[in-house]
């Protein structure tokens, strides 16, 4: 299988084959999906990573460590992994978050990574689709 793989507003996934600038801007995926790419698909939207209790859209690692703390997410501090930001669950779980150390390198797939393993609290959206979200200047 070869294409693209587009990820809609619920973290379903859906396969492009012949992926074109307008299939990645299209809306008609179906009631469910969001219609953007990811972000190093051509015609990709921004996409921002937003902690949902508090309705928030996270702008730097320090707000993330502090939601994940929260979320009984601790840092992983492995002198090996030294471009790497890592958080785990617990010493015996195998849930771990890799991040690169440098937020402006912080991708749509490190977004999806902490959706998949805290599905109820982040969710991946649109910049575009942010009317609605309070974004507080820090």
């Amino acid at each position: 299988m070869s294409g693209v793989w587009i990820f809609d507003k619920n973290g379903v996934v859906r396969l492009i084959t012949n992926p074109t600038r307008e299939s990645f801007e299209r809306r008609d995926y179906g009631s469910s999906c969001s219609g953007g790419g990811t972000a190093t698909a051509p015609g990709a939207r921004p996409r921002v990573l937003v902690f949902l209790p508090a309705n928030q859209v996270i702008k730097s690692y320090v707000e993330l460590e502090r939601r994940l703390v929260e979320l009984g997410w601790r840092r992983y501090h492995d002198g090996t992994a030294a471009e790497l930001l890592q958080f785990h669950r617990s010493e015996d779980s195998a849930h771990l978050i890799s991040l690169p150390k440098s937020f402006s390198d912080f991708k749509t797939l490190h977004m999806y990574d902490i959706v998949v393993k805290n599905r109820s609290f982040f969710q991946v959206r649109d910049l575009s689709d942010l009317q609605t979200i309070d974004i507080p200047n820090s």
